[in-house]
């Protein structure tokens, strides 16, 4: 074989080498898409559970979604948060969030949180708090008169011919004031309810809220209108994280992330994780009579009905 010969023989196995080399780099898959940034404006709660869930174990990756939790001092920054622009999503109260849209903020409630309402009545153990009757002229302490429970409790107390005075506290100085005698009562939620109970005082009347739905999930009309589908796989990856928390709410790696996120007391998050129930389907019945009660108490005007929930999200949350 003469040496020219040679290098043409080495010249065509170049050249099939770089043709499959080329052959493999077009069939190869293109590049994945950006993540879809969702900012997520947080007050730090066991009851936002899901949301810490699904970002620990990486079930918002599996979607291609970069989520960033931003904290907040409570379910009203957050609200602002979203309203302004600052923020996409947030987890809040549903009476909060109720109101807001009432009001003509720029929001839709895209999913449930958990069910039922979780906050309830402690009293000291030789309370004389025995009936619904017995909460006339009585002092109880909680967050705030437009919080689904109290709101439960006002109504059930007036129809058992009794009024009590709310003290507006927060969980941990509503326990303080329960401890010091300063109430007879406390309206608490998990897991300052469980923190409560843990310490001696006694749950009354857990089903006045048995039926309410507790927490909402709500995203800014304009998020919505431009990343619907990035939503609709946010709360799938919610919805997986649900389903992990209720196999086992107080499985080791679960309690250790509610106890991460919100400080609370690792015993609290082991005694009360049972009671939230997560789900994403929204209770749109029980969400519209909270909204016919915030007119009845002059706090909206009117009910939003249906134009308080996401229209993309009919069929799959509502």
């Amino acid at each position: 074989m003469t040496k020219q010969r040679k290098h043409l023989i080495a010249a065509i196995a170049i050249l099939a080498l770089l043709l499959t080399l080329l052959a493999g780099c077009s069939n190869a898959p293109e590049d994945e898409a950006e993540p879809t940034k969702i900012i997520v404006a947080d007050a730090r709660t066991t009851h936002h559970l899901n949301l810490y869930v699904a970002k620990e174990l990486g079930l918002f990756e599996k979607y291609n979604l970069d989520i960033e939790i931003v904290a907040t001092d409570d379910n009203a920054m957050s609200r602002d948060l979203v309203v302004s622009g600052s923020a996409d999503v947030f987890w809040t109260c549903p009476t909060t969030a109720i109101a807001a849209i009432a009001g003509g903020a720029p929001i839709k409630t895209i999913a449930q949180v958990k069910k039922p309402c979780t906050s309830v009545l402690l009293v000291p153990a030789d309370s004389d708090i025995k009936e619904l009757s017995d909460l006339q002229g009585k002092n109880i302490s909680g967050i705030s008169p437009t919080c689904e429970a109290i709101i439960s409790l006002t109504v059930a107390a007036r129809a058992a011919g009794a009024e009590f005075n709310l003290e507006r506290l927060a969980g941990g100085p509503a326990i303080q004031a329960l401890e010091a005698g300063a109430v007879d009562g406390a309206i608490l939620e998990e897991p300052q309810a469980s923190i409560a109970e843990l310490a001696g005082y006694i749950r009354k009347f857990d089903d006045v809220s048995a039926n309410i739905p507790c927490r909402t999930i709500n995203a800014s009309d304009s998020f919505l209108a431009n990343n619907a589908d990035a939503l609709v796989d946010f709360i799938k990856a919610i919805d997986e994280a649900n389903t992990i928390i209720l196999s086992d709410p107080i499985a080791e790696n679960i309690v250790a992330i509610a106890a991460k996120y919100t400080g609370a007391p690792e015993n609290a998050i082991i005694h009360g994780n049972h009671r939230l129930l997560f789900g994403i389907t929204l209770e749109v019945e029980g969400l519209k009579k909270l909204a016919d009660e915030l007119v009845n108490m002059d706090d909206i005007r009117e009910n939003p009905g249906d134009d308080m929930f996401a229209e993309a999200f009919r069929g799959i949350t509502w």
